[in-house]
């Protein structure tokens, strides 16, 4: 089984991507004995998940592939953005990051909102990317247990269910994180 590098603490994003890669042994940074926080200081998903891939890959000399991703909710012109992770404050507080984006909707009419992410994948010929997307709209509160982040208050066009009340092969199937794995998938097979 081949040994791939994914750049990522998160044990969420690690289960939901080794579910969709079990083909590879898809390991986390622990695993290759980074335990530092890695920099986001880009001004775009694309730049983070680059950043953070090409680190990896030059000081551990692995190939590596990393994501980030961002809700862009179009009644506050695309934010929490680049800075889903830590909208409500540095410590990157899910819960917090949720109660900040329901309080700042309060009232507002237009829920729509699409989740995008980039994955990067660095090696010898430099970076490579993956992007996916998934519509839909943020909701009045709290729905479903599954998932992390902000699946909760988040529900993809053509279904009546967040992505907390999925199980984790429907998510995969059609989440943005699942569409930018699948590509990601087909250019690792060629």
């Amino acid at each position: 089984m081949i040994k791939i590098v994914f750049a990522t603490n998160n044990q969420n994003k690690l289960k939901e991507v080794r579910e969709a890669l079990p083909q590879y042994e898809v390991v986390g940074l622990k695993d290759i004995g980074c335990f530092e926080e890695l920099a986001e200081e880009q001004d775009s998903l694309k730049g983070n998940a680059q950043q953070k891939a090409e680190y990896v890959y030059h000081k551990y000399n692995t190939v590596c592939f990393a994501d980030d991703t961002g809700l862009l909710i179009d009644a506050l012109n695309g934010a929490p953005g680049v800075y889903s992770a830590r909208y409500s404050g540095a410590d990157c507080d899910p819960q917090k990051n949720m109660d900040l984006v329901l309080s700042n909707l309060s009232g507002i009419q237009n829920r729509k909102a699409k989740f995008q992410t980039v994955i990067c994948l660095f090696d010898e010929n430099g970076p490579t990317f993956f992007n996916g997307e998934v519509e839909g709209e943020i909701l009045e509160k709290r729905t479903g247990s599954e998932g992390f982040g902000y699946d909760p208050i988040f529900q993809p066009k053509g279904y009546k269910a967040s992505f907390a009340q999925m199980n984790m092969a429907l998510k995969n199937e059609i989440s943005h994180r699942g569409l930018a794995v699948k590509k990601f998938i087909a250019f690792l097979q060629r």
